[in-house]
Formats: C-alpha cells, structure tokens, sequence
C-alpha cells in the first residue's frame, strides 16, 4: 500500500474521539500492542518502518501494510516518541450476553477519567478472567490511543461496554451490586457472592449518587497504616485490583 498525505493526516486525526467514532475505527501503537491485537480485530492497515517489517513482518500483511520513514511515524503517533508500527482497526460491534452477565462477575466504571486507570482495570480484568466492564457514557474512551496502551493486549479478551448504568442493573434485579466507599464494610469481613456487579467511582468523588444509590453492598478496603495516617482514599486501579483480587480468593475456595 502507498503511504499518502491524507493518510498520514487521517491517522493522526483518530487521536480525537470523534473522529474515531465518525470512521468507526481507531490505534495501536508498538510491537507489543499491535502483534497482541492484530488476531482479534478486523484490521485496516499497519503502518511501519522497513526496519520493523524485516524482524516481525511476515507475508500476510502484505496487502495492508504500508511502510513509513520515522519522520512520518512521528506525525502519525499519538506519542511524544513514535514507534515503528501503527495498526488501524474497526471498532468492533459488542453485543451483551445475558446469561454471561446474571452468572459472572461484571465491573461497572462511573466516570473513570485517567486513561492510565482504565487500562489497568482492563488488564486486571482480564487476569482474573472478568468478560464485561460497563461504563458511564463519561468514563474515557477505551479506544483512546492511552488506554489501548495501557491494557497491554488485554482490550482483545474484554469488552467494554459504555451505557445507561441504572437501566442495565434495572435488567438484573436479582443479582448483587457492590460498591466501594469509604464508610463501608470491611471487605474482608463480608460474604461476597462471584456474580454481580462490582461498581467503581470516579478518582476525585467516587461514586455518583445515582449510583451510590443502587449499590446492595458497600464495601470498604481497610487501611493498615502503621502510623495511622493512611493516604485518604487508594488509586481506583488499585482498589480495584484489590477487591476483585479478594472477591476471586473467597469463592475458588
């Protein structure tokens, strides 16, 4: 394929949520990312140095690929330093399974910002073998250049769903909601259940009160802070790494 103007112009342009959405495609960048995504959605082009073609190129690729200079890597990147491959794939069409969402374990996000945090919760996901995670309409973009980054392959094995949070948990009234707060109860200490969602707030405010109003369950991670000056609240990555952690330790047993 032939490397032009317009789609180097159009590459960089999927930077933008809404240019993502109009096309209906977005970005992989880096070896890593690219060569643990490129089996699992449909692929429209990569992008890359010749340099990188000749170490993990291979034939198939052939017919979508295009080769590019640094210097035109570094325009189309979302990155202060490019790498040598870009992939562009189709945003894929999720569909919700209700008989995989009543009977697993599902992470519900409300209006998580940091792209950072969204990508680990992806990965973490995906370690503890969570197929869904739905999101508040203003939780960032999962196809944002730094959440694909962040979830390390993982956004291939979970699907992040963005929706209406109350009309969904209204669909399974007869499965648990937890959440997390401050005044809660000690999670350690609660019989929890590996089904229902498991709900978590924003990094500055936490959980909405809409929201907070639906929860069933409220936990609370406890600190063990020596000196008795714990930090006032724990990264939402972090507390969520924890309770899933804890809720998969209690019901494998």
């Amino acid at each position: 394929m032939e490397l032009t103007n317009s789609t180097i112009k159009f590459i960089a342009s999927l930077g933008l949520k809404k240019n993502r959405e109009a096309n209906g495609c977005f970005v992989a960048e880096g070896t890593k990312c690219v060569r643990d995504t490129w089996d699992h959605f449909n692929c429209r082009m990569i992008v890359a140095t010749r340099n990188w073609y000749d170490q993990f190129g291979h034939s198939g690729h052939l017919d979508k690929i295009a080769f590019a200079s640094r210097q035109q890597m570094q325009r189309m990147s979302q990155f202060s330093t490019a790498a040598e491959v870009i992939a562009v794939y189709d945003i894929p069409k999720l569909t919700i399974s209700p008989d995989e969402v009543r009977h697993n374990l599902n992470i519900v996000l409300d209006n998580v910002q940091d792209p950072g945090n969204l990508g680990t919760i992806i990965r973490l996901a995906d370690w503890f073998g969570i197929k869904n995670i739905f999101c508040t309409s203003d939780t960032v973009d999962v196809y944002n250049h730094k959440v694909v980054q962040a979830t390390m392959g993982a956004i291939s094995h979970v699907k992040v769903h963005y929706c209406d949070i109350e009309e969904l948990i209204a669909q399974y009234p007869d499965i648990p909601v937890y959440g997390t707060f401050l005044d809660g109860d000690n999670i350690y200490r609660q019989e929890v259940e590996n089904r229902g969602f498991v709900i978590f707030g924003n990094e500055g405010k936490g959980i909405s009160p809409q929201l907070a109003q639906l929860v069933s369950r409220r936990l609370l991670i406890p600190a063990f802070a020596a000196s008795g000056e714990a930090p006032e609240s724990l990264n939402v990555g972090v507390a969520a790494a924890i309770t899933i952690s804890e809720f998969r330790r209690r019901t494998v047993q």
